[in-house]
């Protein structure tokens, strides 16, 4: 494909785009097809000869589109948002044409200091404190990783190597790999898997902390839990607050939790990959309250804000602290303004990165501050809408309050009828949803996740999940 084919090819392509996102409530959000579809419609081997793009290109609706779930679809409302945008589109494109891999500042220097920049601006419209801003005057600063549990792992990481440097120099006899073994990070009941994921990777016991009747990690017992595992000879060091639980959004109290950490010294980084978003807006930043006193911080542009994946907002108090525990610096990555400007190969896990700053620049001024907030707003609206519209319904309850664009609902009584419930709902394919468990009750979680919702689109949907109630009730 030389460069005209290609003009010919992106045309069509970009034409495919818009007509697939324009048109997504006439597909089906679920596949209907079974494991292994795929390899029986293309060959076992790599063609010998090339394809012309006409034959590629028509592959695309008879091989790629039978396996999509379309997560863009307004009768998707499962997990969280996934964020889409046309200014987003563009700037990947631009991503890929210039094809940087931005480990450090030489290797290209716009992408650097465009990402340093877009995570002030950021920073600042969920108002952050200047604390985590690299404009201020303290060592702060934010950095892109692919998705908040890279993030969280970062994080985990960094605390680790900190934690087990302070140790050594306290008392350098000491083996570095016992004391790395006494360690021990703390979550709650309703924090995201990839907590106790991360503790695996780092070779960490995360200890998991109960949940108040509101499913909120509260001080008392997680000062309880610290003071019993020091009893117990432990080496506390970490802990994960959520702001926005994935079963519930349910938010920790980080005015509270934030002091023990602190008086303790242990690392504290606040994940808030769903709902951090939303703290564009002002009426929702008060969840954010004791921000001040974590040591890192992270929520998902590519969730919520329009941003297309992977695009996971982190900001470090100290960047001293990830840069000193991932600093491997060959003679080949050297470069002379090392001093002067961040490399941020040593922000993260792997060594390339993209020119993810561009989606975040192009969405921010595409929309604007203003739009970004009209579009958060709206969607929260609408699940209070599909609240209203469901509450009426007494066969319905409803564990705990709708929450930005999350409501959880169950059928009254044993858990196998919602389990039921939702095992139809799926099946038929019109809607999508995905299930938690709040202690042991079983619940439906129905999330506004595409920028294409509309009212008439939440009101589909809850007639959808009446009419299969009726039969799973009747029956």
């Amino acid at each position: 494909m030389d460069s005209q084919q290609f003009r010919a090819a992106a045309h069509q392509m970009i034409d495919y785009v818009i007509d697939y996102l324009d048109n997504i409530r006439n597909r089906r959000v679920l596949p209907t097809v079974q494991p292994g579809y795929l390899r029986e419609l293309i060959p076992e081997e790599v063609p010998e000869q090339g394809e012309t793009w006409q034959s590629i290109f028509q592959d695309i609706e008879r091989v790629i589109m039978p396996g999509v779930t379309h997560w863009h679809s307004p009768s998707f409302h499962a997990y969280y948002p996934t964020g889409n945008s046309w200014p987003g589109i563009l700037a990947d494109i631009l991503s890929d044409a210039i094809g940087c891999v931005g480990f450090s500042w030489v290797a290209s220097p716009a992408c650097t200091e465009l990402e340093v920049v877009m995570m002030d601006w950021l920073g600042k419209l969920i108002g952050l404190p200047s604390v985590f801003l690299a404009s201020s005057a303290g060592k702060g600063g934010g950095v892109i990783q692919g998705t908040a549990s890279e993030a969280m792992l970062v994080g985990l990481l960094a605390a680790r190597s900190k934690t087990l440097k302070q140790l050594k120099a306290e008392n350098s006899q000491e083996d570095e790999k016992m004391l790395a073994s006494r360690l021990v990070a703390y979550s709650s009941d309703q924090s995201h898997s990839a907590a106790e994921r991360a503790g695996l990777l780092a070779g960490v016991h995360v200890r998991v902390i109960p949940t108040d009747d509101e499913f909120h990690l509260r001080a008392v017992a997680l000062q309880s839990a610290i003071e019993e595992d020091i009893a117990n000879g432990k080496i506390p060091f970490f802990v994960i607050a959520t702001l926005g639980t994935t079963p519930s959004c349910s938010f920790d109290n980080i005015e509270e939790l934030g002091p023990v950490c602190n008086e303790k010294q242990l690392w504290l980084h606040v994940d808030a990959a769903y709902a951090g978003s939303a703290f564009i807006c002002e009426e929702y930043r008060h969840y954010m309250k004791g921000i001040e006193r974590a040591d890192s911080f992270n929520f998902n542009p590519h969730k919520w804000l329009l941003v297309n994946f992977d695009c996971s907002a982190m900001w470090f108090k100290d960047s001293d602290d990830i840069v000193s525990a991932f600093n491997v610096d060959p003679l080949f990555l050297k470069h002379d303004h090392q001093n002067s400007a961040p490399d941020f190969r040593h922000w993260q896990i792997p060594l390339g990165r993209r020119f993810r700053s561009l989606k975040l620049w192009f969405v921010m001024r595409s929309y604007g501050a203003e739009g970004l907030r009209d579009y958060i707003r709206k969607q929260v609206k609408l699940a209070e809408e599909f609240y209203q519209m469901l509450s009426v319904d007494d066969r319905f309850e409803f564990p705990v309050p709708p929450a930005m664009g999350l409501v959880c609902f169950r059928l009254k009584g044993e858990n196998s009828l919602s389990e039921t419930l939702l095992k139809r709902i799926n099946d038929s394919g019109q809607v999508y949803m995905i299930p938690a468990k709040l202690r042991d009750m079983y619940v439906i979680r129905f999330a506004v996740c595409s920028r294409y919702t509309e009212l008439s689109d939440i009101e589909a949907s809850c007639q959808e999940i009446r009419r299969h109630a009726s039969d799973v009730v009747t029956e």
